[in-house]
């Protein structure tokens, strides 16, 4: 920890302190919702918001933490990769595990992609029809 010239904590160790327990709450958080949401698609968005979120706090306290260029640019790549990747992997990987069955849990009102893939396969039946007269 670097002090100030008072021989206090500096503005940057507060920071990290603050980005470090932030995220590691996301984490925390998004661990029990793993286990007491109800269903794969509750689950999923628990844990992308921990990858996100969470992760992002802990290696941006950590650059603030290690304060050098590399610590720093590595930091930052990552989350930036992080927030690339994570929402889209979770899209997809919903979009698998509504194709394979999964049911919904009780308390979900609209199933929007339901609706979708019923339009698509009436577009294909109609072409197969029409493509083959």
């Amino acid at each position: 920890m670097r002090s100030s010239s008072r021989g206090g904590r500096s503005l940057s160790d507060l920071l990290a302190a603050v980005l470090l327990l932030g995220g590691s709450f996301f984490m925390l958080v998004a661990s029990i919702g793993l286990i007491r949401l109800p269903d794969v698609y509750c689950r999923m968005h628990a844990a992308t918001k921990a990858t996100t979120f969470g992760m992002g706090g802990i290696l941006l306290g950590a650059s603030l933490i290690f304060w050098s260029a590399t610590v720093t640019t590595q930091a930052l790549l990552a989350v930036f990769f992080l927030f690339l990747t994570a929402p889209v992997a979770a899209h997809l990987i919903s979009r698998a595990a509504y194709k394979r069955g999964p049911d919904l849990c009780a308390e979900t009102t609209h199933d929007e992609y339901g609706k979708y893939l019923e339009g698509q396969k009436s577009e294909e039946k109609s072409a197969k029809q029409y493509g083959d007269a």
